[in-house]
Protein backbone atom coordinates (compact mmCIF):
# COMPACT_ATOMS: atom_id res chain seq x y z
CA UNK A 1 0.00 0.00 0.00
CA UNK A 2 1.42 3.36 -1.09
CA UNK A 3 0.48 5.61 1.82
CA UNK A 4 1.03 9.37 1.90
CA UNK A 5 2.64 10.55 5.12
CA UNK A 6 0.71 13.24 6.98
CA UNK A 7 4.01 14.93 7.81
CA UNK A 8 4.92 15.54 4.17
CA UNK A 9 4.61 18.98 2.62
CA UNK A 10 2.23 18.82 -0.33
CA UNK A 11 3.90 20.59 -3.29
CA UNK A 12 0.70 20.29 -5.35
CA UNK A 13 -0.80 23.20 -3.47
CA UNK A 14 1.81 25.57 -4.87
CA UNK A 15 1.81 23.93 -8.28
CA UNK A 16 -1.93 24.16 -8.96
CA UNK A 17 -2.37 27.52 -7.21
CA UNK A 18 -5.69 28.85 -5.90
CA UNK A 19 -7.77 28.63 -9.10
CA UNK A 20 -8.22 26.35 -12.07
CA UNK A 21 -10.73 25.74 -14.85
CA UNK A 22 -12.94 22.66 -15.11
CA UNK A 23 -14.19 21.85 -18.62
CA UNK A 24 -16.07 19.15 -20.51
CA UNK A 25 -15.22 20.74 -23.85
CA UNK A 26 -11.47 20.51 -23.53
CA UNK A 27 -11.73 16.74 -23.11
CA UNK A 28 -13.15 16.28 -26.63
CA UNK A 29 -11.48 13.98 -29.15
CA UNK A 30 -13.03 15.73 -32.15
CA UNK A 31 -10.04 16.13 -34.52
CA UNK A 32 -11.57 19.24 -36.10
CA UNK A 33 -11.41 21.10 -32.80
CA UNK A 34 -7.91 20.14 -31.67
CA UNK A 35 -6.37 23.48 -32.71
CA UNK A 36 -8.99 25.47 -30.82
CA UNK A 37 -8.61 23.31 -27.72
CA UNK A 38 -4.85 23.75 -27.76
CA UNK A 39 -5.19 27.51 -28.23
CA UNK A 40 -7.77 27.68 -25.44
CA UNK A 41 -5.49 25.80 -23.03
CA UNK A 42 -2.62 28.14 -23.86
CA UNK A 43 -4.85 31.16 -23.26
CA UNK A 44 -6.00 29.80 -19.91
CA UNK A 45 -2.36 29.58 -18.91
CA UNK A 46 -1.81 33.17 -20.03
CA UNK A 47 -4.88 34.26 -18.05
CA UNK A 48 -3.22 33.00 -14.89
CA UNK A 49 -5.03 29.74 -14.25
CA UNK A 50 -2.65 27.14 -12.91
CA UNK A 51 -4.63 23.95 -13.48
CA UNK A 52 -7.06 22.59 -16.05
CA UNK A 53 -9.49 19.83 -15.07
CA UNK A 54 -10.89 17.73 -17.91
CA UNK A 55 -14.48 16.55 -17.34
CA UNK A 56 -16.39 13.60 -18.74
CA UNK A 57 -14.25 10.70 -17.47
CA UNK A 58 -11.15 11.63 -19.46
CA UNK A 59 -8.14 9.38 -19.84
CA UNK A 60 -4.49 10.35 -19.85
CA UNK A 61 -4.59 10.57 -23.65
CA UNK A 62 -6.99 13.49 -23.46
CA UNK A 63 -4.46 15.48 -21.46
CA UNK A 64 -1.48 14.91 -23.75
CA UNK A 65 -2.19 17.57 -26.45
CA UNK A 66 -3.09 20.18 -23.83
CA UNK A 67 0.08 19.55 -21.86
CA UNK A 68 2.04 19.87 -25.11
CA UNK A 69 0.30 23.16 -25.94
CA UNK A 70 1.25 24.78 -22.63
CA UNK A 71 4.41 25.25 -20.61
CA UNK A 72 3.36 25.38 -16.93
CA UNK A 73 -0.32 24.48 -16.67
CA UNK A 74 -1.13 21.29 -14.77
CA UNK A 75 -3.68 19.19 -16.67
CA UNK A 76 -5.79 16.90 -14.50
CA UNK A 77 -8.43 14.27 -15.12
CA UNK A 78 -11.57 15.39 -13.35
CA UNK A 79 -12.72 12.72 -13.07
CA UNK A 80 -11.40 9.47 -14.61
CA UNK A 81 -13.72 6.55 -13.88
CA UNK A 82 -12.01 3.50 -12.43
CA UNK A 83 -14.45 1.30 -14.36
CA UNK A 84 -13.51 2.75 -17.74
CA UNK A 85 -9.70 2.63 -17.64
CA UNK A 86 -7.42 -0.25 -16.65
CA UNK A 87 -5.16 0.68 -13.74
CA UNK A 88 -1.97 -0.82 -15.18
CA UNK A 89 -2.49 0.86 -18.54
CA UNK A 90 -3.26 4.14 -16.79
CA UNK A 91 -0.06 3.94 -14.75
CA UNK A 92 1.96 3.29 -17.90
CA UNK A 93 0.38 6.25 -19.72
CA UNK A 94 0.98 8.53 -16.73
CA UNK A 95 4.63 7.45 -16.54
CA UNK A 96 5.12 8.16 -20.25
CA UNK A 97 3.61 11.63 -19.94
CA UNK A 98 5.60 12.34 -16.79
CA UNK A 99 8.82 11.38 -18.58
CA UNK A 100 8.20 13.88 -21.37
CA UNK A 101 6.58 16.64 -19.28
CA UNK A 102 7.55 16.24 -15.61
CA UNK A 103 5.07 17.53 -13.06
CA UNK A 104 2.47 18.60 -15.61
CA UNK A 105 -0.20 15.93 -15.09
CA UNK A 106 -2.43 15.03 -12.16
CA UNK A 107 -4.52 11.86 -12.11
CA UNK A 108 -8.01 12.49 -10.73
CA UNK A 109 -9.98 9.30 -10.05
CA UNK A 110 -13.58 8.54 -9.17
CA UNK A 111 -16.02 5.67 -8.86
CA UNK A 112 -18.66 7.19 -11.18
CA UNK A 113 -22.29 6.19 -10.54
CA UNK A 114 -24.38 3.03 -10.53
CA UNK A 115 -26.49 4.27 -13.43
CA UNK A 116 -23.49 5.17 -15.55
CA UNK A 117 -21.14 2.21 -15.07
CA UNK A 118 -22.34 -1.36 -15.65
CA UNK A 119 -19.64 -2.83 -13.42
CA UNK A 120 -20.39 -0.46 -10.55
CA UNK A 121 -20.21 -2.28 -7.22
CA UNK A 122 -18.72 -1.80 -3.73
CA UNK A 123 -17.27 1.63 -4.59
CA UNK A 124 -14.93 1.97 -1.63
CA UNK A 125 -13.44 -1.51 -1.94
CA UNK A 126 -13.18 -1.15 -5.71
CA UNK A 127 -11.33 2.16 -5.41
CA UNK A 128 -8.95 0.65 -2.85
CA UNK A 129 -8.25 -2.26 -5.19
CA UNK A 130 -7.67 0.14 -8.09
CA UNK A 131 -5.17 2.07 -5.97
CA UNK A 132 -3.45 -1.20 -5.09
CA UNK A 133 -3.02 -1.87 -8.81
CA UNK A 134 -1.68 1.64 -9.42
CA UNK A 135 0.79 1.19 -6.56
CA UNK A 136 1.94 -2.14 -7.97
CA UNK A 137 2.50 -0.46 -11.34
CA UNK A 138 4.55 2.33 -9.78
CA UNK A 139 2.12 5.25 -10.06
CA UNK A 140 2.97 7.58 -7.13
CA UNK A 141 0.22 8.42 -4.65
CA UNK A 142 1.39 12.03 -4.52
CA UNK A 143 0.37 12.49 -8.17
CA UNK A 144 -3.28 11.49 -7.80
CA UNK A 145 -6.43 12.79 -6.15
CA UNK A 146 -9.81 11.17 -5.52
CA UNK A 147 -13.29 12.50 -6.14
CA UNK A 148 -14.41 11.98 -2.56
CA UNK A 149 -17.73 13.04 -1.09
CA UNK A 150 -18.35 10.80 1.94
CA UNK A 151 -16.17 10.16 4.99
CA UNK A 152 -14.73 6.80 3.90
CA UNK A 153 -13.59 8.02 0.48
CA UNK A 154 -12.18 11.18 2.04
CA UNK A 155 -10.15 8.94 4.33
CA UNK A 156 -8.82 7.09 1.30
CA UNK A 157 -7.96 10.44 -0.30
CA UNK A 158 -6.01 11.37 2.81
CA UNK A 159 -4.17 8.08 3.22
CA UNK A 160 -3.56 6.90 -0.32
CA UNK A 161 -3.58 9.99 -2.53
CA UNK A 162 -2.41 13.59 -2.51
CA UNK A 163 -5.89 14.78 -1.62
CA UNK A 164 -9.42 15.16 -2.89
CA UNK A 165 -11.30 16.74 -5.80
CA UNK A 166 -14.96 16.79 -4.70
CA UNK A 167 -17.55 17.64 -7.36
CA UNK A 168 -20.85 19.50 -6.87
CA UNK A 169 -20.29 20.55 -3.28
CA UNK A 170 -20.72 23.56 -0.99
CA UNK A 171 -18.44 25.52 1.34
CA UNK A 172 -20.03 23.59 4.20
CA UNK A 173 -18.96 20.29 2.64
CA UNK A 174 -15.53 21.80 2.01
CA UNK A 175 -15.14 22.58 5.71
CA UNK A 176 -16.12 19.01 6.60
CA UNK A 177 -13.75 17.62 3.99
CA UNK A 178 -10.88 19.72 5.29
CA UNK A 179 -11.48 18.41 8.80
CA UNK A 180 -11.52 14.83 7.52
CA UNK A 181 -8.40 15.27 5.38
CA UNK A 182 -6.30 17.22 7.82
CA UNK A 183 -3.98 20.06 6.87
CA UNK A 184 -1.58 18.46 4.39
CA UNK A 185 -3.69 16.91 1.58
CA UNK A 186 -4.81 19.01 -1.36
CA UNK A 187 -8.49 19.93 -1.26
CA UNK A 188 -9.68 21.09 -4.69
CA UNK A 189 -13.48 21.28 -4.96
CA UNK A 190 -15.27 22.03 -8.23
CA UNK A 191 -17.61 25.03 -8.37
CA UNK A 192 -20.00 25.91 -11.20
CA UNK A 193 -20.22 29.56 -12.25
CA UNK A 194 -23.06 31.25 -14.15
CA UNK A 195 -22.01 34.70 -15.35
CA UNK A 196 -25.51 36.14 -15.19
CA UNK A 197 -26.91 38.79 -12.84
CA UNK A 198 -30.63 38.21 -13.40
CA UNK A 199 -31.80 35.70 -10.74
CA UNK A 200 -34.43 34.03 -12.91
CA UNK A 201 -32.14 33.54 -15.89
CA UNK A 202 -29.17 32.51 -13.74
CA UNK A 203 -31.14 29.88 -11.84
CA UNK A 204 -32.75 28.57 -15.03
CA UNK A 205 -29.31 28.07 -16.56
CA UNK A 206 -28.11 26.42 -13.37
CA UNK A 207 -31.07 24.04 -13.24
CA UNK A 208 -30.47 23.02 -16.84
CA UNK A 209 -27.12 21.65 -15.73
CA UNK A 210 -28.18 20.45 -12.28
CA UNK A 211 -31.04 18.24 -13.52
CA UNK A 212 -28.84 15.30 -14.52
CA UNK A 213 -26.97 15.30 -11.22
CA UNK A 214 -30.21 15.16 -9.23
CA UNK A 215 -30.81 11.69 -10.71
CA UNK A 216 -27.56 10.35 -9.25
CA UNK A 217 -27.71 9.03 -5.66
CA UNK A 218 -24.05 9.75 -4.91
CA UNK A 219 -24.81 13.46 -5.19
CA UNK A 220 -28.30 13.49 -3.72
CA UNK A 221 -27.18 11.39 -0.75
CA UNK A 222 -24.36 13.85 -0.17
CA UNK A 223 -26.77 16.79 -0.26
CA UNK A 224 -28.91 15.10 2.39
CA UNK A 225 -25.83 14.30 4.45
CA UNK A 226 -24.75 17.96 4.56
CA UNK A 227 -28.13 19.34 5.56
CA UNK A 228 -30.38 19.68 2.52
CA UNK A 229 -33.82 18.06 2.46
CA UNK A 230 -35.81 15.98 0.02
CA UNK A 231 -37.73 19.16 -0.85
CA UNK A 232 -34.46 20.84 -1.84
CA UNK A 233 -33.74 18.02 -4.28
CA UNK A 234 -37.23 17.79 -5.80
CA UNK A 235 -38.55 19.62 -8.86
CA UNK A 236 -35.19 20.62 -10.32
CA UNK A 237 -33.70 21.79 -7.04
CA UNK A 238 -34.71 24.53 -4.64
CA UNK A 239 -33.31 28.05 -4.88
CA UNK A 240 -31.38 27.24 -1.70
CA UNK A 241 -29.68 24.26 -3.34
CA UNK A 242 -29.00 26.08 -6.61
CA UNK A 243 -27.49 29.05 -4.80
CA UNK A 244 -25.30 26.74 -2.73
CA UNK A 245 -23.71 24.79 -5.58
CA UNK A 246 -23.56 27.55 -8.22
CA UNK A 247 -21.89 30.95 -8.09
CA UNK A 248 -23.94 33.51 -10.02
CA UNK A 249 -24.69 37.22 -10.00
CA UNK A 250 -22.44 40.26 -10.02
CA UNK A 251 -18.67 39.94 -10.18
CA UNK A 252 -18.52 40.80 -6.49
CA UNK A 253 -21.06 38.12 -5.60
CA UNK A 254 -19.30 35.46 -7.65
CA UNK A 255 -15.93 36.37 -6.18
CA UNK A 256 -17.41 36.20 -2.68
CA UNK A 257 -18.79 32.74 -3.40
CA UNK A 258 -15.41 31.51 -4.63
CA UNK A 259 -13.75 33.04 -1.58
CA UNK A 260 -16.22 31.19 0.66
CA UNK A 261 -14.78 27.88 -0.55
CA UNK A 262 -11.25 29.08 0.14
CA UNK A 263 -12.22 30.31 3.61
CA UNK A 264 -13.82 26.92 4.31
CA UNK A 265 -10.52 25.16 3.62
CA UNK A 266 -10.13 24.71 -0.13
CA UNK A 267 -6.55 25.02 -1.36
CA UNK A 268 -7.73 25.27 -4.96
CA UNK A 269 -11.12 25.86 -6.59
CA UNK A 270 -11.79 24.27 -10.00
CA UNK A 271 -14.23 26.62 -11.72
CA UNK A 272 -16.67 25.41 -14.35
CA UNK A 273 -18.34 28.14 -16.40
CA UNK A 274 -21.92 27.09 -17.20
CA UNK A 275 -23.76 28.66 -20.14
CA UNK A 276 -26.96 28.03 -22.14
CA UNK A 277 -25.14 26.28 -24.93
CA UNK A 278 -23.75 22.94 -25.99
CA UNK A 279 -21.96 20.97 -23.30
CA UNK A 280 -18.89 20.69 -25.52
CA UNK A 281 -18.68 24.35 -26.46
CA UNK A 282 -15.77 26.31 -25.02
CA UNK A 283 -16.89 29.35 -22.97
CA UNK A 284 -13.73 31.30 -23.75
CA UNK A 285 -15.22 34.73 -23.14
CA UNK A 286 -16.56 33.44 -19.84
CA UNK A 287 -13.10 32.22 -18.86
CA UNK A 288 -11.70 35.67 -19.63
CA UNK A 289 -14.36 37.33 -17.49
CA UNK A 290 -13.70 34.85 -14.71
CA UNK A 291 -9.96 35.51 -14.80
CA UNK A 292 -10.58 39.25 -14.54
CA UNK A 293 -12.87 38.99 -11.52
CA UNK A 294 -10.41 36.71 -9.71
CA UNK A 295 -7.53 39.17 -9.92
CA UNK A 296 -6.34 40.43 -6.52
Amino acid sequence: MNQVSASQVNPLKETVGPYGVWSFGLRSEDPEGITERAEAAAELEELGFRALWLGGSPGVRHAVPLVAATSRLVVATGIQSIWQYDATETASAVAELEASHPGRFLLGLGVSHAGQAERYRRPYASMAAYLDALDAAGQPAERRVLAALGPRMLGLSRDRAAGSHPYLVTPEHTAQAREALGETPLLAPELKVVLETDPERARATARGTLAMYLTLPNYTDNFLRIGFTEDDIADGGSDRLVDAVFAWGSEERIRARVDAFRTAGADHVALQVVEDRSRGALPRDGWRRLAALLKP
